[in-house]
């Protein structure tokens, strides 16, 4: 049987005044108080209110008083920072995008190795149905949501003109985040730049729970080839993701040295004695004398402006491109009882090993992390979409069994002289 509206109010009160309370830790007065609000609004406010509506309401207003990465986050919200962080989801391993043309749902590409890709989905195909319901004028999120599902369960998607309906079963799906320059025939990474011997390009596109281990396997990978003469760390657009992630990787490519600081509520509010929490490289390093260069934009952010930092203070990497983005504060992930939703609550900050701040406060002149001057890239607009375009292109998933591409392209098409960021690497490498 339903609940009754009444308890289902009692719920949410209790799960309001439990918040409150928990932020205003001994002031409880403030929790209870607001319960009483509460109440009198749904006892005397003239029109009905829904209780859903009042806690958003209640819960815009607490974090609009924080930083702006401080949030509450709630059901799908809170699977889709899981399953960016885990870098995995049940689901048919597709990633789809909108048509400008006409709205409609394409296939960006399949994930390698995933039910979709297995049933021979390609990419540039459109999604016309999801069992059974039309997509025309479905939302992205929407598509997206009604392909997810716990895995075992079943979902068919009718295809293209033809109208060609594929029944598939949900798999946890993993997604990639340690890229390479271009797909083999067989979905696999080829590590080196197309027309540069020698020359790696290893792109990270977040940090998740699966970095590091992608990582080694593209080391073994490119060991198991050849020795590199130089290698590309490529952290262009790389919003951020685990701190543990980030400082792993540094120290996959330090020898020694400070990685990152980190200071908690009482040092940022002016304590200065209290220690850092200092993370420190450990011995060993990959590809420890081959030249290194680290790519970065006004995209790259938090965790990418770790790596990057570390590695441009220890001296082991030249930064090339503009300016990154200047996010330098920590969020910790605090579940709440509901099991449904959580909050993410800025509670630190770090520092570069040289000390200097990451963080863009408003009138701050130093922040983020910079190229020298001789190596600030700012590409105009046009130039970039170009690159966006190409560089999609060389990241689709291939069918199964399919061929390899013709090698006999012009060298107007080559990395070099497509993406003058990563041309401008090339000739600091050399």
């Amino acid at each position: 049987p339903a609940m009754p509206k009444r308890n289902l109010l009692l719920v949410f009160l209790t799960t309001v005044v439990c918040i409150l309370a928990w932020m205003a830790r001994d002031r409880g007065v403030h929790g209870r108080q607001f319960g009483e609000v509460v109440a009198a609004i749904e006892r005397r406010y003239l029109a009905p209110v829904q209780p859903e509506s009042l806690f958003a309401a209640a819960m815009e207003g607490v974090f609009a008083k924080l930083d702006e990465h401080s949030a509450f986050i709630a059901d799908e919200e809170r699977q889709a920072l899981d399953a960016a962080l885990d870098q995995e989801f049940g689901g048919v391993g597709l990633e789809l995008a909108v048509d400008g043309r006409d709205d409609a749902i394409v296939v960006e590409s399949p994930i390698l190795h995933s039910p979709a890709w297995r049933a021979g989905i390609a990419a540039g195909e459109r999604i016309v149905a999801i069992d059974g319901t039309s997509t025309r004028g479905m939302k992205l999120k929407e598509a997206v949501a009604a392909l997810r599902g716990p895995p075992g369960t079943s979902v068919s998607i009718t295809v293209g003109e033809q109208a060609r309906v594929v029944p598939l079963d949900r798999e946890i799906v993993r997604t990639e985040s340690v890229l390479g320059d271009h797909r083999r025939p067989d979905g696999s990474w080829d590590w080196f730049v197309e027309g540069e011997p020698g020359i790696v390009h290893l792109r990270i596109t977040s940090f998740g729970e699966h970095t590091l281990d992608e990582l080694d396997q593209a080391i073994a990978a490119i060991d198991a080839a050849q020795k590199p003469r130089g290698v590309i760390l490529d952290l262009r657009g790389n919003p951020g993701g685990l701190l543990s992630a980030a400082v792993a990787v540094s120290d996959r490519f330090l020898e020694e040295g400070v990685i990152v600081s980190t200071r908690g509520r009482q040092a940022a509010a002016g304590d200065r004695g209290e220690t850092l929490d200092v993370r420190r490289a450990t011995a060993g390093a990959v590809f420890a004398d081959v030249p290194m260069v680290v790519l970065v934009d006004g995209l790259t952010a938090s965790a990418g402006e770790i790596v990057a930092a570390a590695l441009q203070d220890n001296r082991r990497a030249t930064v090339v491109g503009s300016r990154s983005f200047g996010k330098g504060t920590v969020q910790s992930i605090v579940p709440l009882s509901d099991g449904r939703s959580l909050l993410k609550l800025t509670t630190s900050e770090y520092l570069r090993p040289s000390k200097a701040n990451i963080h863009r406060r408003e009138g701050g002149a130093e922040w983020g992390v910079s190229p020298e001057p001789h190596d600030e890239i700012n590409p105009p607009a046009q130039t970039l979409e170009a690159v966006k375009a190409w560089r999609a292109a060389r990241d689709i998933v291939p069918p199964p069994g399919a061929e390899a591409p013709d090698t006999t392209a012009s060298a107007a098409t080559l990395p070099r002289q497509i993406d003058p960021v990563l041309a401008r690497a090339i000739d600091v490498l050399q």
